[in-house]
């Protein structure tokens, strides 16, 4: 089913709204923990510095900072006129999440942690209890994309999942998506929820390390995709980003305008958060 033609837009108009944000480096308190899957644990942040918080982009960033290991706060940046200024002397442990949900009236930031590997965040995900303090900055800026598609396809790894599962509860009834999500297996699936028509292909690693399977690629190639203009969102490790934006541009006549591929991480590296536009 395509887009009606009465709220269709010519291509001249499918560019993304960009926002600035005023960055505030803000101490919260973990309210809930929730285990979405043996995969992935989603926190829920509450307390007075919430306040004035806007994320209006699905796959908005907020840089969380955790502590050393054996101290019990992180070392943190102060803010200047030009946003976050980070100590000379010791570097902070930082790294970028999705504002799963955001909820002013009820004072809630929901954020999602994939635990599929070792290292600060996840770690610190795996041992946080209610009470604890938590520390976040951003989101910086805002990406708003347009609607006015045929069609919208989606993929991503565990990583980019927060940010997938926000844009299908997004789409409004009348919209069309496809979301390609790559997971160890199927006991990492998860319910979701949107008001669009979607078709949702779950590709499982069975156990291959996450960034050196294939299936992705695979399965983006196997995958039948429907006719018209598509907006394609794609977030997961980097290299694997930049192959399957490649793909789509030289096989499946996807405008390069109309994708943003984004590496979530990258193999081999830390705190990396890469995009691949023209």
């Amino acid at each position: 089913m395509s887009m009606p033609q009465s709220i269709r837009a010519q291509p001249a108009t499918r560019t993304p709204e960009r926002h600035r944000h005023p960055v505030r480096l803000r101490r919260l308190n973990v309210e809930r923990v929730e285990q979405v899957n043996h995969a992935m644990v989603r926190l829920t942040l509450t307390g007075p510095e919430l306040e004035g918080f806007v994320s209006l982009g699905f796959d908005d960033h907020v840089k969380m900072f955790f502590p050393e290991p054996g101290e019990a706060e992180p070392v943190l940046p102060s803010v200047g006129p030009n946003g976050l200024e980070m100590p000379k002397d010791r570097k902070p442990i930082a790294r970028d999440f999705t504002p799963r949900h955001h909820d002013p009236a009820k004072g809630e930031l929901a954020i999602d942690f994939a635990l599929h590997h070792d290292g600060p965040a996840s770690n610190w995900a795996r041992s946080v209890s209610t009470g604890d303090s938590a520390w976040i900055a951003g989101p910086r800026g805002s990406f708003v994309f347009p609607l006015d598609f045929d069609w919208h396809l989606l993929i991503a790894d565990e990583t980019g999942l927060p940010a997938l599962t926000r844009r299908l509860e997004e789409l409004p009834a009348g919209t069309r998506a496809v979301a390609l999500i790559e997971i160890d297996g199927a006991e990492d699936e998860i319910a979701l929820e949107t008001a669009a028509e979607a078709t949702v292909a779950w590709v499982h690693r069975k156990g291959e390390p996450a960034g050196e399977s294939r299936i992705l690629q695979q399965s983006l190639k196997a995958l039948i995709l429907p006719g018209g203009d598509f907006f394609t969102w794609i977030a997961c490790e980097s290299r694997i980003a930049k192959e399957l934006r490649s793909f789509l541009i030289e096989n499946r006549d996807a405008n390069p305008k109309w994708i943003r591929a984004s590496g979530y991480w990258r193999r081999g590296a830390t705190g990396v958060h890469d995009h691949f536009d023209d």
